[in-house]
C-alpha cells in the first residue's frame, strides 16, 4: 500500500474519523482546517462520539457531524455482550450510509474499531496513518507516509498527503466556536459563586483520564500552597462529578497550610459541560494542569497554561501555539506513553511541588501578576 497521490473529484465528500478523546479531537481540528484550506469545495463530515462531539458544534470547517456513542460499544465488549456490540455497529453503519457516499475516508484515530467503522462506510478509498495501534491497516486501502516528527497534530495531518497536500503547508487549525454570549455566561457564573471576574483567576485542574499522568491531590495542594501568588488571585478547581472527592484533598491542605489561599478557593467539579468549561477557561488568567483534555480546551480558547508532564511530553502532545509553559519531570524514566506505570507513577512522583511552584511563580511574574 505505497502512497500514490490520487486526485479528488470536484466538490469531494470526505469523512474524518476521530471518535475521542477531548485533546485528540481538538488536535484533529487541524486536519479539518487544512482540508478546507486545501480544498475549499470539499464537504467534510466528522464521525465523533459524545461528549467530544460538543467541541465540534459551530466549527466552520465541519459541514456535518455523525454522532455515534462508542461508549455503548466499549461497555458491551467489556461485558461480553457481543450481540449488543454488533447492534451498535449496525447503528453506526446505518448512520454512515445515510451520511454518505464518501469519496475518501480519513481515519486518523488508527484503532481496529475506527478501521472497522471506516470499512462500514462502503467507501473504496480509506486512508490511514502510522500509529502504534495494531489491526487498523487491515481496513485501509492507503497508508499515509510515516514521518519523524512525533507531534500528534503533524502526524494526523499526514492523512492529507495522499490527497496531494504537502507537510510543509502545516497550519495549526484548532477551532472551538464558543456561543456569542460566552462572556456574559462566565461573568454570571463567577458572580453566582462569589467570585469577581475582574480579578485574576487561576484554574487548577488536578485530574486526568490516565491515573499516571497527574500528581497526587496532596501534591497539587502543596504546589499551590508553596507558589507565590498575587494577593487578589482567585483559585478554581474544575472537574467531572467523580473528581469531587479528589479536589477536597488539596482544598483541605490549603485550609491547613495556606488558609488565606483556601479562602479564595472553590470547586466547580460536575457543574459544567465541556463547552461551558471552555467558556470559563477562556475567562481565566492562567490554567494549571497536567496533560489532559482541558489543557487543549485552554489552548483552543487562547488561555495561557502551565502544565506538568511525565509519561507524555509536550513534543508529542503539547500545545503548538504560543503562551504555554511546560514543566517536565526530571526523572530518567518518562515519555513512555503508557496509561499504567509499572514503576508506581515514578516520573510524576519525581516532580517536587516546591520546584514546580518556583517555575509557576516565574510565569505569573512574567505575566505581571506578581510585582516585587
Amino acid at each position: 500500500m505505497d502512497m500514490q497521490i490520487k486526485e479528488l473529484p470536484p466538490k469531494p465528500r470526505l469523512l474524518l474519523v476521530r471518535l475521542s478523546a477531548i485533546g485528540d479531537v481538538l488536535h484533529a481540528t487541524s486536519v479539518a482546517h487544512n482540508i478546507k484550506l486545501f480544498r475549499p469545495d470539499a464537504h467534510l463530515t466528522w464521525l465523533c462520539s459524545p461528549p467530544a462531539d460538543d467541541l465540534l458544534r459551530g466549527n466552520p470547517d465541519v459541514d456535518e457531524i455523525i454522532i455515534w456513542d462508542r461508549r455503548e460499544f466499549d461497555t458491551a465488549i467489556l461485558q461480553h455482550k457481543f450481540g449488543k456490540a454488533f447492534r451498535t455497529l449496525k447503528e453506526a453503519r446505518r448512520l454512515l450510509k445515510e451520511a454518505g457516499p464518501f469519496d475518501a475516508v480519513l481515519d486518523i484515530q488508527g484503532l481496529f474499531l475506527t478501521g472497522l467503522l471506516s470499512r462500514l462506510t462502503g467507501c473504496q478509498r480509506r486512508i490511514g496513518i502510522h500509529e502504534r495501534h495494531e489491526g487498523n491497516p487491515l481496513f485501509m486501502t492507503e497508508m499515509a507516509p510515516d514521518i519523524d516528527d512525533p507531534h500528534k497534530i503533524r502526524r494526523y495531518l499526514t492523512a492529507l498527503m495522499p490527497l496531494g497536500w504537502q507537510q510543509e503547508d502545516f497550519v495549526p487549525g484548532t477551532v472551538l466556536k464558543l456561543d456569542p454570549d460566552w462572556a456574559e455566561y462566565a461573568r454570571d457564573f463567577w458572580q453566582s459563586h462569589g467570585l469577581d471576574n475582574q480579578k485574576p483567576l487561576l484554574m487548577v485542574n488536578i485530574r486526568t483520564t490516565w491515573p499516571d499522568k497527574h500528581l497526587t491531590p496532596k501534591a497539587f495542594g502543596e504546589l499551590v500552597a508553596k507558589t507565590t501568588l498575587p494577593e487578589n488571585i482567585q483559585l478554581v478547581f474544575p472537574g467531572a462529578p467523580g473528581d469531587k472527592p479528589y479536589i477536597e484533598e488539596p482544598l483541605a491542605y490549603l485550609q491547613e497550610k495556606a488558609p488565606e489561599k483556601a479562602a479564595r478557593s472553590i470547586s466547580i467539579a460536575g457543574e459544567t459541560s465541556l463547552r461551558e468549561l471552555a467558556t470559563l477557561i477562556k475567562s481565566a488568567t492562567l490554567f494549571l494542569t497536567c496533560d489532559t483534555g482541558p489543557l487543549y480546551l485552554a489552548e483552543a480558547v487562547g488561555t495561557p497554561t502551565f502544565s506538568l508532564w511525565g509519561p507524555t511530553l509536550p513534543t508529542i502532545y503539547g500545545p503548538l501555539s504560543p503562551g504555554h509553559h511546560f514543566y517536565i519531570s526530571p526523572h530518567d524514566c518518562k515519555a513512555c506513553c503508557r496509561t499504567k506505570c509499572p514503576k508506581g507513577n515514578a516520573c510524576m512522583e519525581a516532580i517536587k511541588p516546591e520546584e514546580a511552584a518556583k517555575e509557576l511563580a516565574k510565569v505569573l511574574k512574567n505575566m505581571n501578576l506578581i510585582i516585587e
